[in-house]
């Protein structure tokens, strides 16, 4: 041992008291906890049996864990934020638990009036600002906290920053909607990374009255530690429909008659898999739910669908939707969510919905639910339709169930665009120096250039945007034998070729020209997301 390590050592003057007479002692001459839930530095509650930090510097670690990433990460922060910490003593982890039952019920105890104050201020800002959010049919809202506080709103796809605080408003704020969560980890953990969900239905804690807008179902909560700064929180805004009556209207989304009959023809399969894939934010999640909807709706309710979620985002009448919570880590989560997964195999189900597949073990669970007599929907993360295949390959899934088509049923990929207002749009033709142009005319010719439109200054109508939402650009596979052998050999572009040719199958980026030239989205929106108009769908 080096004499650094040496001087680094300090002795433990609690050896051999009891815990709660060390914990006391401790706590004495107004010493606060400043790595507990309500202290400068607080650490989630797997780090609490690692270590405490007192705001006398005294700096407690568990003599098992001396050299723990988590433990050397900690004073690392506390030295760079300027806090006060010394040598640390390695003690009991019985003294660490001590301490910080300890702390939780003095906290609970000792509210100032000042504090509770504060936190009603924090919690109205917060309804204010989803309020606020709701009206402009937000996506997410995000928070973040560095030298001073930014909030910003995602709108249409687009960031667009909203409000500016100073950091201590941020920090405050950034607790107290961890405090206001309905589900979330124990205690607020400043420096690692948490997650929680608010629901709509309930009160913030504390105020009676308090309440999020009705359109609102839910709010995800994504707290991540961050460079530079303290906290970034990603809150996204989950809609109730505003018409129970367009709740299984696919078409309302964007969806053409062309994908429209595609997806009755899923829906109408006794069994087997249907994935819908797309980036984060592309709408997977709304187009599932309608799906279900509807499903439900054509067979007249006699059908019992179960679906596993982590969490559920939104209510599908008629079906039994089982959330998987209580589980922190990644571990924990899979865990939690093969064991509902599979427990809904042994609830007679006739149809099953599966959130999303993350792992190797719920995509093999997922496959089992297919290949045992049931239809099956989910969510994957893919770049295109025919790439959902080449996903779950790679995630180890059996290639020979990857080219049955009696098991591999439906398979669509979808991206949300921005849409024109149609007030204020301008013809292209009048722009012969827009960007795309000449590629435009190069894909499609004069017909191209007069049909095609380009976003517009703004205009009371559109609020001055230029754009009024969003809708589904999509392409949708009912694969054979013959497309999913190339597939899965490998030869990607021979499957597409087939798909297209001898499927009649229509490309997203087909999809998303159809939606350009009825001016419905712009030239440089489909080219964001598409490729160049005149290059091939590249997949």
């Amino acid at each position: 041992m080096t004499n650094e390590t040496l001087d680094n050592i300090q002795e433990n003057p609690y050896e051999g008291m009891n815990p709660k007479d060390a914990a006391a002692k401790l706590f004495s001459n107004n010493n606060k906890l400043e790595s507990g839930p309500s202290g400068k530095f607080p650490v989630g509650s797997d780090t609490q049996s690692l270590l405490a930090l007192f705001s006398d510097g005294t700096f407690l670690v568990s003599n098992t864990h001396k050299f723990d990433g988590r433990v050397l990460s900690f004073q690392s922060l506390v030295r760079k934020k300027g806090g006060v910490i010394h040598r640390p003593v390695y003690v009991a982890m019985s003294l660490l638990n001590t301490i910080y039952s300890t702390a939780i019920k003095t906290s609970n105890s000792t509210v100032s009036k000042e504090d509770a104050m504060s936190n009603n201020q924090m919690q109205k800002d917060f309804v204010d600002i989803v309020y606020r959010a709701s009206e402009q049919r937000v996506s997410d809202i995000h928070v973040v906290v560095a030298d001073h506080t930014t909030v910003m709103f995602r709108i249409a796809g687009s960031m667009q920053t909203i409000l500016e605080y100073d950091k201590n408003w941020g920090e405050a704020f950034v607790r107290s909607v961890f405090a206001s969560a309905d589900i979330s980890d124990s205690n607020y953990a400043q420096n690692e990374f948490q997650a929680g969900q608010k629901l709509g239905s309930t009160p913030l804690r504390g105020e009676k009255d308090l309440y999020l807008p009705e359109n609102v179902l839910s709010i995800r909560l994504q707290f991540n530690p961050i460079a530079f700064g303290t906290r970034y929180l990603v809150m996204r805004l989950l809609y109730a429909n505003s018409s129970t009556s367009s709740a299984d209207n696919l078409k309302e989304l964007g969806f053409s008659d062309y994908e429209d009959e595609k997806l009755y023809r899923m829906r109408s399969f006794p069994t087997g898999l249907c994935i819908i894939a797309g980036p984060t934010g592309s709408g997977k999640s709304t187009t599932l739910q309608r799906v279900m909807i509807k499903m439900l709706k054509e067979k007249n309710y006699e059908l019992n669908l179960i679906t596993v979620e982590d969490p559920p985002e939104y209510p599908i009448p008629g079906a039994r939707q089982m959330p998987v919570t209580n589980a922190t880590t990644e571990e924990e989560k899979e865990n939690a969510f093969n064991l509902a997964l599979a427990a809904s195999l042994r609830s007679d189900p006739d149809a099953i919905m599966v959130g999303e597949i993350r792992t190797l073990s719920s995509a093999e669970l997922t496959f089992k639910a297919a290949l045992s007599g049931h239809n099956v929907w989910s969510t994957l993360h893919a770049n295109s339709a025919p790439a959902i295949v080449n996903r779950l390959l790679d995630m180890g899934i059996d290639s020979f169930k990857l080219k049955d088509p009696e098991l591999i049923r439906g398979l669509l990929s979808q991206r949300l665009f921005k849409k024109l207002c149609p007030k204020c749009r301008q013809a292209i033709k009048d722009h012969p120096d827009h960007p795309s142009y000449v590629r435009l005319e190069k894909a499609l010719g004069k017909y191209g250039i007069e049909q095609s439109y380009i976003k517009g200054p703004g205009c009371p109508f559109c609020n001055g945007k230029g754009i009024i939402g969003r809708i589904v650009a999509s392409e949708v596979i009912i694969p054979d034998s013959k497309f999913l052998e190339k597939l899965v050999d490998g030869k990607k572009g021979d499957a597409v070729h087939y798909w297209t040719n001898e499927l009649s199958g229509r490309t997203l980026k087909e999809d998303a020209i159809e939606k350009m030239l009825r001016g419905i989205i712009a030239v440089d929106e489909v080219e964001r997301w598409c490729g160049m108009l005149d290059t091939e769908a590249v997949y």
